[in-house]
């Protein structure tokens, strides 16, 4: 799920990127409204968080014009805490507001609210619950399930078996699985792909009868149900 980070602070903006990076989130970093709006704008974003004070427009002007066209949920993120701040900052668009310095435990649980209440208008766009057989994973809540049982997942165990589950079916190289889940471009870090699908692999299969995880020789790796 991606996320569109609007920061002209370059530590925060660094921070806020690792930090949800580091949740399961693919996130991408704007630092100036220009920028940010063009992202916004062009990209299929699940969340916006968006600072109130940008160079070249701020926050509220990429709010006013990303309304026009796009209901994108929108986390505010500003130093201003006044009431009136927050009330221009919600009456223009915003979907919450978040007032800096703030705990990034606090952040996160905004981000989750705000994703799961925009889940239902979703319907028909990307799906926020996946299935394969016996397999469901919440794309939302960020869990992932097999014949009830709870996987006990890592970040990235989970980004990748998303990706697997939304092209189930398809074989995914391990060059392909490297640039999607690690943004890396380079065949020698697919030794990576395989520590982490030999990983996903033990919790995902190794404690039920029916392999979904399949290993295709010279090719790559595909989830279905065989």
């Amino acid at each position: 799920m991606k996320l569109l980070v609007i920061e002209d602070e370059p530590k925060l903006a660094e921070y806020l990127r690792k930090g949800l990076s580091e949740e399961g989130y693919v996130v991408d970093v704007a630092q100036d409204g220009i920028d940010g709006l063009h992202l916004a704008m062009e990209g299929d974003y699940a969340l916006v968080l968006l600072d109130g004070m940008l160079p070249g427009i701020d926050g509220l002007a990429v709010l006013a014009a990303l309304r026009q066209s796009r209901q994108t949920p929108v986390l505010m993120l500003t130093a201003r805490g006044e009431v009136e701040d927050r009330v221009r900052g919600l009456q223009s668009g915003a979907d919450d507001y978040l007032v800096k310095p703030f705990a990034f435990s606090e952040l996160v649980a905004r981000v989750q609210v705000l994703l799961r209440r925009s889940a239902a208008p979703r319907a028909g766009g990307e799906p926020t619950l996946l299935r394969l057989a016996d397999l469901e994973l919440d794309l939302i809540r960020r869990k992932a399930q097999r014949a009830g049982q709870r996987l006990d997942l890592t970040a990235k165990e989970f980004n990748l078996l998303s990706l697997l589950l939304r092209r189930q079916g398809e074989v995914l190289s391990r060059t392909e699985l490297a640039a999607q889940v690690w943004d890396m471009n380079f065949d020698s870090e697919t030794n990576v792909v395989e520590v982490a699908v030999r990983r996903l692999r033990s919790k995902l299969d190794q404690p039920f009868e029916r392999p979904l995880l399949h290993t295709v020789r010279g090719m790559g790796y595909v989830l279905e149900a065989r």
